[in-house]
This record gives structure tokens, sequence and C-alpha cells, in this order.
């Protein structure tokens, strides 16, 4: 980001654990932070207050209005419930994962032929997505932040279409990890769940390695076979 942190608003929709840990990162980067969750303000205030000291509780249409960019921490499954008219050209970072003890079984969610940040750019078609901040726990996201150069930084890997990517891995970067850029949107699938990355705890040559292995691992060999059966629709 060429603007300073605090010329930027980072909205972050889901106040769940993921999404206060990303709000309190952001907040100590500097950025002014908006949190919202599926209700009224009203719902989160006093969590926002204790959890995040700093952040203004909000709602989700005005989150996305008012924010340079958004942050989606909330349960995949409720994506068709984002305020998508006012994500219409907001550059949106997708942290979000498929579990099916919280999504429920949802075939379309574990379709292999495709990613879910791709199933979620298919909704929100005027938005720009980035995939960031799903592959690590919240616990090692809320603890984990060191300074640039700091010989235990973290890596964490994004996956998006230039220029956007480089936006979010100033943001990442501005947050405390080193970003690691797999490539364009569907190089998400390295890093998604039950791939080698995803719960990882690693530094940023060892992130760029793991996806290197994807293809050759068990499931880079699943995804490799279901798209080459057929198309994803």
């Amino acid at each position: 980001m060429s603007e300073r942190p605090s010329d930027v608003t980072v909205g972050i929709l889901g106040a769940g654990k993921v999404g206060t840990v990303l709000a309190r990162l952001a907040l100590a980067a500097g950025y002014r932070v908006l949190l919202a969750g599926s209700g009224p303000a009203s719902k989160i205030a006093l969590i926002v207050d204790v959890i995040a000291p700093g952040a203004v509780a909000t709602t989700a249409a005005d989150l996305a209005a008012q924010a340079d960019v958004v942050i989606l921490a909330l349960p995949l499954g409720k994506y068709q419930s984002l305020p998508k008219q006012q994500l219409e050209g907001k550059l949106v970072i997708d942290a979000m994962n498929y579990w099916w003890e919280v999504d429920g079984i949802r075939e379309d969610l574990a379709d292999a032929r495709t990613t879910t940040s791709e199933i979620v750019q298919r909704f929100l078609s005027g938005s720009r997505i980035v995939k960031a901040f799903n592959h690590i726990g919240y616990h090692d996201l809320d603890e984990g932040p060191r300074p640039a150069g700091a010989p235990d930084r973290l890596g964490l890997a994004i996956a998006g279409d230039s220029p956007d990517v480089d936006t979010v891995a100033a943001l990442v970067d501005a947050m405390g990890f080193d970003p690691v850029i797999a490539g364009p949107l569907p190089e998400g699938v390295r890093f998604e769940p039950h791939t080698e990355l995803f719960g990882a705890v690693a530094d940023a040559d060892e992130v760029r390695a793991m996806l290197a292995r994807f293809p050759d691992s068990a499931r880079g060999q699943v995804v490799a076979r279901a798209r080459a059966a057929v198309p994803a629709a």
C-alpha cells in the first residue's frame, strides 16, 4: 500500500476468533479498523471493546461501504449473505475455509475442480478477491507477528492477481508476517485445508517449499485428477 496505514480503513467481516485477532493485528500496524458480525453493531460492541479495543463496531453493509480493504473472516457457508452491492469495486481478502462441521456437507464447497476463493469471486463478481490469512491458526496469528527481518518471522501465503496481490502483501508485511505470493487466485488451492501448508507454522522459505511440493502431494494428485476429468462449471 502506498498510503500510510493511518490513511487506510480495514474492514473485517466476522467478529469471531479469527476476525478479532486480525482486527488487533491491523490496529497494531496503525490501520483504522471496522469490525462487523452478522447483526446490528450493538450485538458485538462490547466484544469489540474488550477483545479489539480501538476497532469500531458497525454493520456489514456500512463496513463494506466505508472500508478500503475488506477481510472476510466469517463461516464460508455464509458467503452468499455478503453485502455484494456495497463490496462492488472493493479489494476483498478471503480468509475463509470450508469446514463441514460448521458449514454442513456442501459438495459445491468441496469441489476439487475449483477453489473456495474462486467460488467467492464468482459470487462477488464486481470485487477483486485475494486469498490470505486462511492457513495459519488464530493462535499462531495472534502470537506470530514479528518485525521485518526477524529470524523467527512466519511466512504467510497469498494468492491473487497483480496489483492487488502486491497491496495485500504490503498489508501482511505491516501486520508482522513475511508475504509469500503463490500466484494468481486459483493457486490458493495450494494452501486450502488438506494441504501440507494448511495449519503449518513456518518461515517464508519453508512456505515456498511447501507450495512447490503441492503438485506431488496426495491432495495435489486428487486435485489434478479431478480437474483432468471434468472442468468445473
